[in-house]
């Protein structure tokens, strides 16, 4: 009678539990009906949750990412370099004959004529953007081409000099260079030359991305706009291979995407991309898969963070605080369906990505019962052993 009387407690106590809704059980997050009806909650609309469907990936996939070439405009490089501030000047002047300014004395006779070219060591352009020139005084080169630059020395030494010749070189470019850092072979300043470089063309030069291709991504910083792509992107697409202007700022930044995986799935940790590009049928596959005796098919869910564009563009008539930038959004997806298994497919992953897959309700209730069991255990084995005497 004790044991019955205790094995009946112990039952009372498990139906309570039951009444609760087993909520006093372990579990690895919360179950599909609770992850659906919080998101539904009018009072407390804590996220968006929406079903998986092909408008729902038409929209998503519709939307564009960040573009170098839409954000900095002309494809096309620069016509022309043009001197400026801080760069080295070479000059040189030849003379049609001896003895004048820029030549040597006249020859003797019978000895070889004297020196008719004279160079005029670097000089640096200063901040007031001019150069010296002697007998023609100070020459402003910032802004001007080498041949302009030739033609108004030209005009300053008219009737000074023998019939001046002038050739203006850049020996130092460095108002038309570009700063190369990062995750690179050897970070520079790299000048650009007369033909129009590139972004490929100023990372090659700086020996080449040291890391994994679709673990880099490229920043391009012009003036205050900064545009980050990944470098694969601009691979791909020679459109984004936009031309760099003087004082452009290349970063290579190495950032492995990744996403978090919870849940009913074979392995719960933070997962590589290991690729550029990663759909969700091949996020599900990589965390492993979901697990046979807990994961509910119907309970596939995809949580990021989406601007109000998109939440507007995927439920329209959603009323959206405009004080949110971010909203936090779940994408529920089936998997008792064969047709959801190709939208798995066309969904692009994003780094930092969480996929959950809630327990189905019958691994709640085997809980409930292996709970049972370790309760009455004991008490059964107890009657069990006071029977044999």
């Amino acid at each position: 009678m004790i044991h019955l009387r205790t094995t009946a407690r112990v039952l009372g106590i498990a139906a309570l539990l039951c009444t609760a809704g087993c909520s006093t059980l372990p579990t690895t997050g919360p179950t599909t009906d609770q992850v659906v009806s919080n998101g539904d909650n009018p009072n407390e609309r804590r996220y968006v949750i929406t079903d998986l469907d092909e408008r729902v990936v038409s929209i998503l996939n519709g939307l564009s990412g960040p573009s170098l070439r839409a954000r900095f405009g002309d494809y096309r490089p620069a016509p022309e370099n043009r001197i400026g501030v801080g760069d080295e000047v070479r000059i040189n002047i030849w003379e049609a004959a001896a003895g004048g300014l820029f030549s040597g004395p006249p020859s003797v006779p019978g000895q070889s004529s004297g020196a008719r070219m004279s160079s005029i060591p670097d000089q640096v352009v200063g901040r007031d953007g001019a150069v010296t020139v002697p007998y023609a005084g100070r020459i402003q080169v910032s802004g001007r081409s080498p041949q302009a630059v030739e033609q108004v020395i030209l005009e300053r030494l008219a009737g000074k000099a023998i019939e001046p010749q002038v050739l203006v070189t850049v020996s130092r470019n460095i108002s038309n260079s570009v700063t190369v850092t990062g995750e690179v072979t050897s970070g520079a300043r790299i000048p650009l030359s007369a033909r129009g470089d590139r972004i490929l063309d100023a990372v090659a030069a700086a020996g080449g991305v040291r890391g994994a291709v679709h673990e880099s991504f490229v920043r391009l910083t012009r003036g205050q706009q900064t545009v980050t792509m990944p470098m694969e992107t601009i691979l791909a697409n020679p459109q984004e291979n936009v031309a760099l202007r003087g004082g452009d700022i290349i970063t290579v930044v190495r950032e492995p995407q990744t996403y978090t995986a919870f849940g009913a799935v074979g392995q719960q940790t933070v997962v590589p991309f290991g690729r550029i590009t990663l759909s969700l049928e091949e996020a599900v596959a990589k965390a492993g898969g979901l697990l046979d005796f807990r994961a509910d098919p119907d309970g596939v869910f995809l949580l990021r963070f989406e601007p109000p564009s998109t939440v507007r563009a995927i439920q329209p008539g959603r009323a959206i605080d405009a004080r949110e930038r971010l909203i936090p959004v779940v994408y529920r997806l089936t998997l008792r369906d064969a047709k959801s298994y190709f939208l798995a497919r066309s969904f692009r992953m994003r780094d930092k990505d969480t996929l959950y897959v809630a327990n189905a309700s019958a691994a709640e209730l085997q809980k409930f019962l292996n709970l049972i069991g370790s309760l009455t255990a004991p008490i059964t084995s107890g009657a069990r052993t006071a029977n044999a005497f």
